[in-house]
């Protein structure tokens, strides 16, 4: 169903429909023809489509996760575990909370910190390759871009590393509810899920409080003051906030690679290189497409439109990423374009925290993969998930 407008800067398009989530550019393209804020019916929401517009309202003091009336973000009684466990969640929470919480999460992922783990992700990266070598040919989301974050991640925290395919089937079910697009099974199932993640990770707590590590929950328990309850939120943030984008990321990546043999040859030159080719990966096709923010006041946002106190706006990343404004060639994929910038991992006082770290993931799992495989092909034709706020393949089979 293509794009259908219904007024000078009204269009509908379902969210759920292939035309969107196969092939979202397509529509960023239009909607770039048409200056400043355009209301998307589907969602009820106005949303801001260019380069500029984004980035200023990710940094503005004006915008924030929360109505200017409410201090934690609020779910129907259905979803009473899913809420303990978001109660402190960075993505949601305003200063001083989301200040004080951040501060305890900074010390860990300054890049000092995360270049200690470079070993341990190529570690795992080529254990990866090892397992598939003989095969011959594999399905990469499952097999190498999944396994990849979660084991660093429950590495960090000090999860069990044979618990890590629990964490994943936690994650994949909970990230539903952030989609904007859930059913009620879809939330059901995610407030079982978040009740067993509690649980689970109450008694890790409590296992670290007799035997601490060298691991986050350890240095939580024993150098911050964080309560139980903000530690479980923490450490769920961590494993869906990180582990689902950063999968999706690299298989993207990984595709276009594929697409662009032209351009593996920079990720062997040099880090600084393969860094750039993950910077551009990031702004060309990223996990993340729609973040929301609530007006604190009475705003004008331009051309017109004028948002109430507390009315939700959407900022539409990935179309701020192709912005024709900002970007020479912005529908190209090009490594070594000098004017790379990205909104894929946020802006302003919510940027992403393990920004570096997923960076740091994606550039050694590319150079290993394309290193050990060379030959690397597709399979079979990729296509995106049926899911337009996670952008992301729905398998990535190749040959070698």
């Amino acid at each position: 169903m293509p794009l259908k407008w219904t007024g000078p800067r009204q269009f509908s398009i379902d969210p759920r429909s292939p035309a969107c989530y196969l092939d979202p550019y397509t529509i960023y393209q239009e909607l770039h023809s048409v200056p400043g804020p355009v209301y998307w019916n589907d969602y009820g929401l106005w949303c801001l489509t260019d380069y500029e517009q984004v980035d200023s309202t990710l940094k503005s003091s004006a915008f924030a996760r929360l109505p200017s009336n409410q201090q934690q973000p609020s779910y129907p009684a259905h979803l009473q575990h899913f809420a303990r466990v978001e109660k402190h969640s960075l993505l949601a929470l305003e200063a001083p909370h989301h200040t004080r919480l951040r501060r305890s999460l900074n010390r860990s992922f300054v890049a000092k910190e995360m270049n200690k783990l470079a070993p341990f992700i190529q570690q795992h990266a080529n254990a990866c390759i090892d397992e598939l070598m003989q095969q011959g040919s594999a399905e990469l989301l499952q097999d190498y871009a999944a396994p990849i974050p979660v084991r660093v991640i429950a590495g960090m925290l000090g999860v069990p590393p044979e618990e890590s395919q629990q964490l994943l089937d936690w994650s994949h079910t909970m990230v539903k509810v952030y989609t904007l697009t859930q059913n009620k099974d879809d939330e059901l199932a995610a407030d079982n899920a978040a009740h067993e993640f509690d649980q689970r990770l109450q008694r890790l707590i409590n296992e670290k409080r007799k035997l601490p590590s060298d691991d986050l929950l350890s240095s939580w328990i024993h150098e911050h003051e964080l309560s139980d309850e903000e530690m479980i939120s923490l450490a769920i943030l961590l494993l869906n906030a990180g582990h689902e984008a950063t999968v999706h990321q690299l298989g993207n990546a990984i595709n276009l690679l594929i697409e662009h043999p032209e351009h593996q040859a920079l990720l062997m030159e040099s880090d600084k290189q393969a860094d750039a080719v993950v910077a551009e990966a990031l702004r060309f096709d990223p996990p993340l497409h729609l973040f929301t923010r609530y007006a604190q006041n009475d705003i004008d946002i331009g051309n017109g439109v004028k948002l109430k106190q507390d009315e939700q706006i959407a900022l539409l990343l990935a179309s701020a990423n192709r912005d024709p404004e900002r970007f020479g060639h912005a529908d190209q994929f090009i490594p070594t374009r000098s004017d790379g910038a990205t909104l894929a991992l946020g802006a302003g006082t919510h940027f992403c925290v393990g920004a570096y770290l997923s960076k740091l993931e994606l550039r050694i799992a590319l150079q290993v993969l394309f290193k050990r495989l060379p030959n690397l092909a597709l399979q079979s034709p990729t296509q995106y998930k049926d899911s337009f706020h996670f952008h992301g393949l729905d398998k990535l089979q190749v040959t070698w």
